[in-house]
């Protein structure tokens, strides 16, 4: 089923338009999450944190990714909306290219030094073997990890977001029954979580190709010049989403020596859990911002400032009202969702405490994903990025530093709803200054 981009959006229509996008994104973070179940419970706490140490590795490759993504995803809705549909197909085709070309230089990379990247992301000698079998299979799959990225957001702006949605269930109906089947029955352990996680993503990773070619008639592949300024353009403007994910492989490895600090073994099996927990409740919002962004750019390319001012006020409103939803039903199922990873008893008394602390940051964590999202769909890479930068880099590392020096483990549980908070007041300065203030800087009104 298609939906245009050239119509009147309506409160309901804007989130029927992002509804496939939303589920699709919480399918995605069932990846990790599946796995993390599976090693868990039939492999142990030591490979559950090796998947843990090495995920950095893998957030770098979202991260490129996102950022063709999205920032490729601006420029293509934009060109949509001012009517020139071939500028579209070669920037499509062009983003799609270069992001080939770096998942094989990544793939290259990690394989040549494995043990190298183990040992400097904090791996010991009781875990290395863990932490290289499982590297080694996922960065295989780079290439598909990266398109199955990039075609979550195409596919939105071609139209065919319910595709999008089908072909991610496929891929994580996928994945779960593959972590059964190679880590219960044929005892591959952690490589099997790798090959299932792998597998699954080379679904939406290859059908999007197939759909790309065949698609003649709407955007699709096409013959391409290399257009350095729109390439480096949507390098910039996606470069907020890309701070995103190179902050969690940072933030990943700094909570990973905290707890260890803290808690040993069991602390750091803890913050994976909840982490895990953060990804889940945090995709909703990220999917809704993957959802409306197509809709954002073209009516900002055909320059329809009431459009874009009803599309702001819907957008704003439904996060706030979801956010206090989120965060009271991840308050409530903080116990459950633990039990599910893990029946170690120190484990689960960690985890439980921490994510119930932890809920409240889902109060403050959707309007920052919901503001850096509608800045990268206007083009404003800057604002985009200073948002992203704050609250997934800069706040954190400050509070993740200090506060455990004060409070101990309270301290590691609140530095990230702290960092959320703060950004939020900063999120809030940045609508006055570009949706409320009368000024030329003003997208909607005018």
């Amino acid at each position: 089923m298609s939906m245009s981009l050239n119509q009147e959006f309506t409160p309901l229509k804007l989130l029927r338009f992002a509804a496939p996008s939303i589920i699709m994104m919480i399918f995605m973070s069932m990846y990790t999450i599946i796995d993390g179940m599976f090693v868990s419970r039939f492999v142990g706490s030591n490979a559950l944190s090796a998947t843990n140490i090495v995920y950095p590795v893998i957030n770098i490759m979202i991260a490129i990714a996102t950022m063709m993504a999205t920032g490729g995803n601006a420029i293509i809705s934009k060109y949509l909306g001012e009517g020139k549909k071939e500028k579209a197909k070669e920037r499509l085709t062009m983003f799609v290219v270069i992001t080939l070309i770096v998942s094989g230089i990544i793939m290259l990379v990690t394989l040549s030094f494995l043990n190298r990247i183990c040992y400097m992301l904090g791996a010991t000698d009781e875990l290395l073997m863990y932490c290289r079998n499982y590297l080694m299979i996922l960065v295989i799959f780079t290439p598909a990890c990266m398109l199955q990225s990039l075609f979550q957001s195409y596919l939105v702006t071609a139209e065919r977001p319910t595709l999008g949605l089908i072909l991610i269930i496929l891929a994580g109906v996928l994945n779960a029954v593959l972590d059964y089947v190679l880590i219960v029955h044929c005892h591959l352990g952690i490589r099997g979580a790798a090959l299932a996680t792998g597998i699954g993503q080379s679904v939406p990773a290859i059908a999007g190709l197939i759909f790309f070619f065949a698609n003649k008639k709407g955007l699709c592949f096409t013959r391409f010049q290399v257009n350095v300024r729109d390439f480096l353009h949507a390098c910039y403007n996606g470069s907020s989403e890309m701070v995103s994910q190179l902050a969690a492989a940072i933030i990943t490895f700094l909570f990973n020596s905290v707890m260890m600090r803290l808690a040993g073994a069991n602390g750091v099996a803890a913050i994976t859990i909840i982490l895990y927990g953060e990804f889940l409740f945090n995709s909703f919002h990220l999917g809704f911002a993957v959802g409306i962004a197509p809709i954002v750019g073209f009516q900002y390319g055909a320059q329809n400032k009431a459009q874009l001012k009803r599309i702001y006020k819907t957008t704003f409103i439904f996060v706030v009202v979801s956010s206090v939803v989120i965060t009271v039903v991840a308050a409530l199922l903080a116990k459950p969702i633990v039990s599910i990873f893990t029946k170690d008893p120190g484990t689960w008394e960690l985890a439980s405490v921490g994510f119930q602390i932890f809920a409240i940051n889902f109060l403050f964590s959707g309007v920052n994903i919901a503001s850096s999202g509608f800045f990268t769909a206007l083009s404003n890479g800057k604002v985009s990025a200073l948002i992203s930068f704050c609250r997934t880099l800069l706040f954190t590392v400050i509070f993740l530093l200090v506060l455990p020096r004060i409070w101990g483990l309270n301290g590691a549980w609140v530095a990230i709803p702290s960092s959320e908070l703060c950004t939020l007041v900063l999120s809030v300065c940045i609508h006055v200054k570009y949706f409320i203030k009368k000024s030329e800087k003003n997208y909607i009104l005018g």
